[in-house]
């Protein structure tokens, strides 16, 4: 038997055919456009989505028996705001992720309606990526659309919807809309009231693996898939990403360089956090995790490839540099704001601490720094709380960079588990639709089975000590800069 797993991206959709066994017969990736009309906005047309979606589908499959793929699973994007109307027609494109206009709408929910309250209510605090300070901007800035909404969805839940008729969401996806109840795995009434939505307007809720529904007939004889191929309920990304790299069990840990990157955590028991600054969210494989997100991980280091030096040459790039634990040069990579743990949507990308001796390659390496470093600042929130981590796995683009994960490994203190495969999100959802169609009984059975650890990067003493003196350094950076970042 087959199952497909979706990665619904920024950028992409990546489809994957993965066999009962775990391993991975074939990998479809297609691009699709992001707008980006004003400084902060970050935006794409859902129907783009379904269309490559079905497309891409197609070209997985072809060649394969129909009546053997039983089952779909999608991990995507997060906190994106999907609005359709009476007639199920989408209002307007979807507010995704990294979009950062919803400030006034996010000062309000944090200032006025409180963080002690959010954090009752939802566990969390608001940021600005999140879908209620969107849903917010849309009511007090679009009030024709305001009025239109019927159903109120996320990326990968409207692909579901679409796919199956099903309208359903995962409480791993759900956990980042801000107007859930993680600690309980509900709606919160009180946040959908101070919303101004109602239920009716949300999806069902599932657990991550399971059963919402079947693939429609007419795009199953279409597409070539079982009339029967079950639809998983699935996961946020950084969830699907976690299953697909084994990051289950008490403590296990996943490091992503993404687009974005994060450090994710999982808890058997719901995470207690005093400030909130990191995320305290639902698993996919029926736990919780805590996790910090930072905006730009490898998109800072594209923007410095391509914007700055002009350079595709990664690799040659960063085999110039020569020596770790010395430079001198610091970068923030708040290019678009930062999410955790500063939640400072006026953070910009900052270089500091260069000399007439500064080089290019310090200048490269201080990029690679300060993302792990970033990430870092999300793992400090997570010890405070008692977490003890000492190892990681790695998923993500950037995990391809041997001397990133050398500085991660040194950075963070802990020993760096590179898996055998990269697909983490695809693969999360192909597994999470393996244990929907009944096949397995539990996320943690398939998942530890599936993944592979094919190197390791230990954490050396000595150059573990000179980063934490940098650390150190950088640590104090942000809350010197963070006033004169609002006034820019």
């Amino acid at each position: 038997m087959y199952y497909i797993g979706i990665d619904l991206g920024t950028s992409a959709v990546k489809l994957l055919l993965m066999r009962s066994d775990g391993g991975i017969e074939r990998i479809v990736s297609k691009d699709y456009p992001l707008s980006m009309l004003h400084t902060g906005w970050s935006e794409q047309n859902p129907k783009d989505w379904y269309n490559k979606t079905i497309e891409g589908l197609k070209e997985l499959v072809s060649g394969y028996p129909a009546d053997e793929i039983k089952g779909i699973g999608a991990g995507g994007q997060m906190h994106g705001l999907v609005l359709l109307d009476k007639d199920d027609e989408v209002i307007r494109p979807a507010i995704l992720w990294n979009d950062s206009r919803a400030t006034k709408e996010n000062d309000y929910l944090n200032n006025e309606i409180g963080q002690d309250k959010l954090g009752e209510y939802t566990a969390n605090m608001s940021f600005t990526g999140f879908t209620a300070p969107k849903l917010l901007w849309v009511r007090n800035n679009e009030p024709e659309n305001w009025e239109k909404i019927a159903k109120i969805m996320l990326p990968k839940d409207y692909m579901i919807y679409r796919l199956s008729g099903s309208f359903a969401t995962d409480v791993s996806d759900a956990s980042g809309t801000l107007y859930f109840d993680v600690r309980n795995r509900r709606w919160s009434k009180e946040m959908l009231d101070i919303c101004g939505i109602t239920e009716e307007m949300l999806p069902k809720v599932y657990e991550s693996y399971e059963k919402v529904g079947t693939i429609k007939p007419s795009l199953a004889e279409d597409i070539g898939v079982s009339k029967d191929c079950v639809m998983a309920a699935g996961a946020g990304d950084n969830a699907a990403a976690a299953i697909g790299t084994g990051t289950v069990g008490e403590g296990a840990c996943n490091i992503s360089l993404g687009t974005s990157g994060t450090i994710f955590i999982a808890s058997s028991a719901f995470p207690k956090l005093e400030n909130h600054a990191v995320h305290s969210f639902c698993h996919a494989d029926g736990n919780y995790h805590i996790m910090g997100c930072i905006l730009s991980a490898t998109s800072s280091l594209k923007w410095w490839m391509k914007n700055i030096i002009e350079s595709e040459d990664y690799n040659g790039e960063q085999a110039r540099i020569k020596e770790l634990g010395t430079n001198s040069v610091f970068f923030l990579p708040y290019l678009t704001g930062e999410r955790s743990p500063h939640n400072d949507p006026y953070a910009r990308g900052t270089f500091i601490g260069m000399t007439p001796d500064s080089t290019r390659e310090d200048m490269t390496l201080a990029v690679l720094e300060g993302v792990a470093f970033a990430l870092r600042d999300s793992l400090e929130i997570a010890k405070a709380a008692g977490v003890n981590v000492s190892r990681s796995m790695i998923s993500g683009g950037g995990a391809n960079s041997i001397i990133w994960k050398e500085i991660l490994a040194n950075v963070m203190d802990v020993s760096i588990d590179v898996p055998e495969s990269e697909q983490g999100p695809g693969l999360g959802g192909a597994i999470l639709a393996a244990v929907a169609a009944g096949e397995y009984t539990s996320v943690e059975q398939l998942s530890h089975k599936v993944v592979r650890i094919v190197d390791t990067i230990e954490p050396k003493e000595k150059l573990r000590e000179k980063y934490e003196e940098k650390y150190n350094q950088y640590r104090l950076l942000y809350p010197r800069l963070k006033e004169a970042y609002k006034i820019l």
